[in-house]
C-alpha cells in the first residue's frame, strides 16, 4: 500500500538531500569567490591613497630643485634652481620616486599583492624622508642648511616641507591604503564574483565565435565538394579501365576466345541483351585444329 508514514518519511529524506547538495554547491562557489577575492582587490580600495601618494611623492623629488623659486632652498646655493647634490640624490629623488611609484602601484593595479607593494613603498619613502637627515654625518652626504637668510619661521618651514612633514604625510598616507587592503570584505567578494562572470562571459563568447567559424568552413567544403565535376573514367563511373569503354562486371576472362571461356558467352548475353543493336561476341582468331600433316617445305 502506497502512503503511509514509510511514504513520508522517504520524501522527508530526499528533500534534505537535496537541501544538502544545494548547500555544498552554494558553499563551493562562495569558496571560489573567497579564494579570488585574496588576491584582486577593486581598483577603487587604493584609488585616493595612491593619488596623494603620487602627489606627495612628486613634491618630495622636486622640491630641493624648484624651492628657490618660492624662496624655499638649502644650502648650497639657496637661490640656484636645479642644482644637482648627491645628499639631494639619495635623500630627496630617491624618497620622492619610490613614493610615487608606490602611488602609481596603487591607482592603477587591482592585485592585492601589487598594491599591498606600492603602499610598502610609500611607508619605506616616508621614513626615509624622516630619518635620512640625521644620517648624513654617517653617509658622508653634505645636505646643507636652510637658507641662513630667511627668517626663523621660514627655516622650520623649510625643514618640514623638504623632509619632516611631507616625510610624515606619505608615511601616513601609506599606513592608511595598507591598512584599508588588508581588510576582506563582502565588497571584495563580490567584486570577485563579478569578474569571474565577466571572465566567463568572454570565454563563452570566444567559444560561440569559434564554433560559429568553423561551421561556416565546413559549409563551405561541403558546398564545394558538391559543385565539385566528375571526371570521366572513373572507378564507380560505369567502367573500370577497359580501352574500349567496356561495362563493369563482364568478367575476368571476357577478352579470350569462346572456346577458352566457358562463361564468354553468358557474359556477353548478360552484358549485350536487349535495348539496341551490338556488336556480336568475338570470334576465335586460331587456326582450326586438323589431324593432316604439315605441308612439305618447299626447296
Amino acid at each position: 500500500m502506497i502512503g503511509g508514514p514509510a511514504f513520508g518519511e522517504a520524501f522527508r529524506n530526499k528533500d534534505q538531500t537535496t537541501e544538502a547538495i544545494l548547500e555544498t554547491v552554494m558553499t563551493a562557489d562562495l569558496s571560489a569567490s573567497v579564494k579570488a577575492s585574496r588576491v584582486r582587490v577593486p581598483r577603487t580600495r587604493g584609488a585616493m591613497s595612491g593619488l596623494l601618494l603620487l602627489l606627495l611623492g612628486a613634491w618630495a623629488a622636486l622640491v630641493p630643485f624648484i624651492g628657490p623659486y618660492f624662496n624655499l632652498a638649502f644650502t648650497p646655493a639657496p637661490n640656484t634652481a636645479w642644482h644637482w647634490t648627491a645628499a639631494r640624490g639619495w635623500l630627496e629623488v630617491l624618497p620622492g620616486a619610490a613614493a610615487f611609484l608606490g602611488g602609481l602601484l596603487l591607482l592603477v593595479s587591482a592585485s592585492r599583492l601589487t598594491t599591498s607593494l606600492g603602499g610598502w613603498l610609500g611607508v619605506a619613502s616616508g621614513a626615509w624622508l624622516i630619518v635620512g637627515p640625521p644620517l648624513t654625518g654617517v653617509l658622508n652626504l653634505n645636505l646643507g642648511t636652510p637658507d641662513p637668510a630667511s627668517s626663523e619661521g621660514v627655516r622650520a618651514l623649510e625643514e618640514l616641507l623638504f623632509f619632516y612633514g611631507i616625510g610624515a604625510a606619505i608615511l601616513f598616507v601609506a599606513a592608511v591604503a595598507i591598512g584599508r587592503l588588508s581588510v576582506h570584505s563582502v565588497r571584495d567578494v563580490r567584486a570577485a564574483e563579478r569578474r569571474a562572470e565577466a571572465e566567463l562571459a568572454a570565454e563563452a563568447e570566444q567559444r560561440r565565435l569559434v564554433e560559429e567559424q568553423v561551421a561556416r568552413e565546413n559549409e563551405r567544403r561541403a558546398a564545394a565538394e558538391r559543385n565539385a565535376p566528375v571526371a570521366p573514367n572513373t572507378p564507380g563511373a560505369g567502367t573500370s579501365g577497359y580501352p574500349d569503354g567496356q561495362p563493369v562486371g563482364v568478367g575476368r576472362h571476357e577478352n579470350l576466345p569462346p572456346d577458352e571461356n566457358p562463361g564468354a558467352g553468358s557474359n556477353y548475353a548478360s552484358n549485350y541483351s536487349a535495348g539496341g543493336a551490338h556488336t556480336a561476341p568475338p570470334t576465335a582468331q586460331y587456326p582450326p585444329a586438323t589431324d593432316a600433316p604439315p605441308p612439305p617445305r618447299a626447296p
